[in-house]
């Protein structure tokens, strides 16, 4: 059973583990240092802990996600942490299917997972927790699936379905408690909504990151007020191009006090708009590209005597050691590799152009000395 300790509670965010087989030991280095030093209640894996879609996977996968897996879940049974999880856009990507991932997941002692929505959504459920004295549920999370891509590689947005099952399952809650229980909802893909709380900007401008699908060519920073709490944002929000609705959904009833997401690994800041935050928390993953030494988890703490209100604050790997690379090739090409496709493209182009201009400038050297 989920419990508010000592009147409080709190919840550590990893996103983005995005594993490879062999794991990368920065990534068990950075789970376990914030695990020994914060010490959560839960943590919530918001998705995309596989890189499904690895090479290495296509050979004799399911063995190895297994073990993938048992490495970043083993410092949590270790420490006896309960976890909970979601999927992201890359988990099934590869030869293994959600059931077995939630069948290996499930597996795990310290597993607290809700009800599933129904049998072919096992990583959309509801999550209560109780006071100290273990008798009341005063406090909730949704976990959702969002989902991955349309046929025109385009991201999903929430389902219907799904946002019928939130709305269905908020009301059952209140008939049960007698009102609405406050509320955190944690998925991998941020809603398009994310850019109502962005300032759209010059190219040029300090802090501006590029938009892409619908929003190509538009350029778009965080807010003074967001950096100056620590927010960055170094590559732009990759929404669903279709609004299901699911935003209008959460803010109806003040229920949620924040969706919380990750998906874009170099982002973590918190937002707000009409009265819901919305919050990213940044890459937790060095076998996959991220923000480097800035790589780290969000914790949120909750208080019992006043569930309509939480602190958040990140941990990085900075915070924690000295950070030196395992593998400090890959990691420079991680940290400096383009973050989508559409900025690979733009890279590719550009190296085109200046080989050459630098083939011209030397052909045309070569001519002068003649």
């Amino acid at each position: 059973m989920l419990h508010f300790k000592n009147g409080k509670f709190k919840i550590m965010q990893i996103a983005d583990i995005q594993e490879d087989f062999p794991v990368n030991p920065d990534t068990i280095k950075l789970i376990s240092l914030a695990l020994d030093r914060e010490k959560p209640d839960l943590v919530v894996l918001t998705g995309d802990q596989i890189q499904a879609y690895s090479a290495c996977y296509r050979k004799d996968g399911e063995r190895k996600m297994r073990e993938v897996i048992n490495a970043f879940l083993s410092p949590l049974e270790e420490r006896g942490i309960p976890f909970c999880m979601t999927y992201g856009n890359h988990d099934d990507d590869g030869p293994v299917s959600k059931d077995t991932l939630y069948e290996i997941y499930s597996s795990y002692s310290c597993a607290r997972f809700g009800t599933p929505r129904c049998a072919e959504d096992k990583g959309t459920y509801s999550l209560q927790i109780f006071d100290s004295k273990q008798e009341k549920e005063i406090f909730n999370l949704y976990l959702i699936d969002s989902n991955k891509k349309e046929s025109d590689g385009a991201y999903s947005p929430v389902r219907k379905a799904q946002v019928d099952w939130y709305r269905s399952e908020r009301e059952r809650l209140r008939e049960k408690h007698g009102d609405y229980l406050h509320s955190f909802v944690f998925q991998h893909i941020p809603v398009p909504e994310y850019y109502d709380c962005l300032i759209k900007c010059p190219k040029k401008e300090k802090g501006s990151v590029e938009a892409f699908k619908s929003r190509k060519n538009t350029f778009w920073k965080l807010d003074d007020d967001t950096l100056a709490r620590g927010g960055f944002m170094y590559e732009s929000p990759a929404v669903p191009e279709i609004n299901s609705g699911e935003f209008d959904a959460i803010k109806e009833k003040g229920d949620v006090l924040g969706l919380f997401v990750g998906h874009d690994h170099i982002n973590s800041f918190i937002t707000k708009k009409d009265g819901v935050d919305l919050g990213y928390c940044q890459g937790a993953g060095f076998n996959t590209y991220g923000a480097g030494d800035k790589r780290g988890v969000r914790v949120y703490l909750l208080d019992e005597s006043d569930t309509g209100k939480y602190e958040s604050y990140t941990v990085t790997m900075g915070d924690l050691c000295e950070y030196k690379p395992s593998k400090p090739l890959k990691e420079f090409i991680f940290t400096h590799m383009p973050t989508s496709i559409d900025e690979g493209i733009k890279l590719a182009k550009k190296v085109a152009v200046a080989v050459g201009v630098t083939a011209g400038v030397c052909i045309f050297g070569k001519k002068l000395l003649k």
